[in-house]
């Protein structure tokens, strides 16, 4: 491998096109728009210093990824995943019936979710989780009752809250990011307004009670977006009162047009999500079909390059975009490099 270079477009947000005809000895990725921007300055960078095609990065969310990575085994499949959450047990039951059955998992490092808006707009800058809960919630708790969220502004449950419109974008079901928020933000919140507790009294075991708390109003409040955060971006761009769901990196490189809310008296950033004190943090992941490393030229040599140190360290071009390095990064690196799979 030559010495690591890397040019101005490979620290942009790239996407390949799906459409276009592309020779097979590339190596083709999909998946979260998380860890989108990450892949795509690695697959610059490798196809630069390695001897292979760039490899092909597109997005679509994480579940959208891991349905393509779980068809089955060959030329016609992916052969990675990136994913903003670990893989369900049921996605990797549907990659074992259709031959998907020698998985590696692969943890590049830690992200934050943030809560963010326009930047000269109503003052949201603190939140803990039953404001988003109250806000968004399909229930809510009003005189020791729970009842359907009929709140229309902010200030109506905290008066220290913008007397504003609630209108907020949330990732779509497809995203990982989405599951994160449901349970870090939204079941969170349920439980600090008591909301959890009333479910159970009416009658619900608690795993129906953190299935119900995790619902979203359907008034036209909370709007799913299943796009990436560009388009959340657009729409708080055009909605003054808006409330966008991203991740640290995206804000980070959009502090001109954004702010960002506390959680829970935590700024976001890369210190507080390594240490742990911001409560709105997740690992990030991409997953390799074991059974394509010897048949796609590259694919293990793109792996250990991603998790590299000159890549995914601390002083890498990963985290200079924003991801947090892994403090177990060089146990990472074995697994790669000796091909463990998912027990």
């Amino acid at each position: 491998m030559k010495s690591v270079t890397l040019t101005a477009s490979a620290l942009a947000i790239l996407a390949a096109s799906g459409s276009a005809a592309l020779a097979r000895d590339n190596i083709q990725i999909a998946g979260s728009s998380t860890v989108l921007p990450y892949a795509s300055i690695v697959a610059e960078a490798f196809g630069e210093n390695f001897d292979f095609p760039t490899p092909v990065v597109e997005s679509g969310g994480s579940s959208a990824g891991l349905k393509r990575f779980c068809e089955g085994v060959g030329e016609n499949t992916i052969d990675i995943a990136n994913a903003s959450r670990k893989i369900k047990d049921k996605e990797i039951a549907t990659c074992a019936e259709n031959g998907v059955k020698d998985i590696m998992e692969v943890r590049i490092g830690y992200d934050g979710i943030v809560f963010a808006s326009q930047k000269d707009g109503p003052d949201f800058t603190t939140f803990v989780p039953a404001d988003l809960y109250n806000a968004l919630g399909a229930k809510v708790m009003k005189d020791g009752k729970l009842v359907d969220n009929t709140y229309g502004k902010w200030n109506e449950f905290n008066a220290n809250l913008p007397d504003a419109d609630i209108m907020a974008f949330i990732p779509g079901t497809k995203h990982g990011t989405r599951e994160v928020f449901e349970e870090k933000v939204l079941e969170a919140g349920c439980e600090a307004t008591g909301a959890f507790e009333a479910y159970k009294a009416e009658g619900m075991d608690d795993k129906a009670a953190s299935k119900a708390c995790m619902k979203v109003r359907a008034d036209g409040k909370a709007v799913d977006i299943d796009g990436d955060y560009t388009e959340t971006l657009a729409r708080i761009a055009s909605n003054p009162n808006g409330v966008g769901v991203f991740g640290l990196a995206f804000y980070e490189n959009n502090t001109d047009k954004l702010k960002v809310a506390t959680m829970s008296g935590i700024a976001p950033s890369t210190a507080t999500i390594a240490d742990g004190s911001y409560p709105v943090s997740r690992p990030l992941y991409f997953y390799v079909k074991k059974a394509h490393i010897s048949e796609i030229p590259g694919l293990k040599d793109y792996a250990e390059f991603f998790v590299s140190d000159d890549m995914a360290g601390p002083d890498g071009p990963l985290a200079q975009y924003g991801l947090v390095s892994d403090p177990e990064l060089t146990k990472v690196q074995d697994a790669v490099a000796n091909e463990v799979t998912m027990k």
